[in-house]
């Protein structure tokens, strides 16, 4: 039963009734002539603070997050400040107080634990600026929105993928070894709620022996490496590895490779990274979980600018906080497992291009995946 999540949302673009204004750069506010005559409506809108958790844990923070925000932001003519707290609280927390103190009207966060969100974010509503969580759930934190995915629907498509997997190459009762992630993501405990929902049945049936399970401490890659090592060592006949995203199933891929066992133990992973994708055309990663972005960017930014320029959004969603009981309005979007043969789906989404995949190692794989 889910934890987190009090009910889907399918995918809807949220109906905020915006017009996009003329502006050139992140701090310029919306044109004044394109603004109705009422006093109200001609009011400049406030400005918009957006604070990323890293660039390590996951690429998709700086090369799609950033990009697609700035893109909604600028062509609403909306004042805004992206920072990347790069793991750090403390720079999490110094990044709020300036944002806060520089006159942001609205605050959404992809918080790197719940605690240090939790304390931004009550920092926050005390100065009035309201707040987003952003793919990330800060329980206790009552931000006003949140925009995800629906992530235990991720994790359940990681199993489904791993056991399809698996099938395909013909295992029987195979050793399934886990890699969760960052024990303060409530992201992953949802992740793992899906994918064991999967898994679990198997172990219970004795289709499948449950191997060594391990969370990895903030999403971080050297260290899945070494835990997945250690894994290997523990139990020589793994035979499929339950990996929580792209760079943690890529850090099990490079132990395989020095055990000569890649290609020969499937990997999950998610977020449809280039190496993630480059992983599974090699054959060396069985599948990954795409998230469209520029979806949840879009959302988030549609919240953003309704809420700046005074509004109240809708949202199509709620989600249950289960640290303090509230359901928090949320928008909820749908998530898309990606195999070899439709590897050419996230290139044609625009996500990545395929000049980032198809390099030279990989054209004849781009080839035969159809990805012209």
């Amino acid at each position: 039963m889910r934890k987190g999540i009090l009910s889907i949302a399918a995918v809807a673009a949220l109906s905020l009734g915006l017009t996009a204004c003329g502006g050139d750069s992140g701090e310029t506010g919306a044109s004044s002539s394109a603004a109705p005559a009422s006093s109200a409506a001609a009011a400049k809108p406030g400005k918009i603070g957006v604070i990323l958790p890293d660039s390590k844990s996951s690429a998709r923070w700086e090369t799609a997050d950033r990009k697609y925000l700035e893109e909604a932001f600028k062509a609403a003519g909306v004042a805004y400040d992206i920072q990347n707290a790069q793991g750090d609280k403390t720079a999490f927390q110094t990044i709020a107080d300036q944002m806060i103190t520089g006159g942001v009207t609205v605050l959404a966060i992809v918080n790197l634990d719940s605690g240090t969100g939790k304390a931004v974010l009550d920092k926050a509503k005390a100065q009035g600026v309201a707040t987003i969580d952003y793919d990330r759930l800060t329980l206790g934190g009552n931000a006003d929105y949140y925009v995800s995915f629906d992530n235990t629907a991720v994790g359940k498509l990681q199993g489904e993928g791993l056991v399809k997997c698996l099938t395909d190459m013909g295992a029987e009762k195979p050793v399934v070894a886990e890699l969760h992630g960052s024990p303060t993501d409530n992201n992953a405990t949802l992740f793992k709620e899906g994918y064991e929902s999967v898994l679990k049945p198997k172990y219970d049936a004795g289709e499948y022996v449950a191997g060594p399970a391990d969370a990895v401490p903030d999403w971080d890659n050297a260290q899945a490496g070494t835990i997945f090592e250690q894994q290997l060592t523990k139990e020589p006949k793994i035979a499929g590895v339950l990996a929580a995203n792209d760079g943690l199933g890529n850090a099990a891929i490079s132990v395989l490779k020095k055990n000569k066992l890649n290609g020969k133990v499937p990997v999950t992973g998610q977020d449809a990274t280039v190496q993630g994708l480059q992983n599974i055309l090699a054959g060396d990663q069985c599948m990954t979980v795409y998230k469209a972005v520029k979806q949840e960017a879009d959302a988030t930014a549609d919240l953003a600018i309704g809420l700046a320029q005074g509004q109240k959004p809708a949202a199509s969603g709620t989600v249950k906080d289960t640290e303090t009981g509230a359901d928090v309005p949320a928008v909820l979007l749908v998530p898309k497992a990606i195999f070899f043969d439709n590897v050419k789906d996230v290139i044609a989404d625009g996500f990545v291009t395929k000049e980032e995949v198809c390099t030279a190692d990989f054209a004849d794989k781009c080839t035969e995946a159809g990805i012209s």
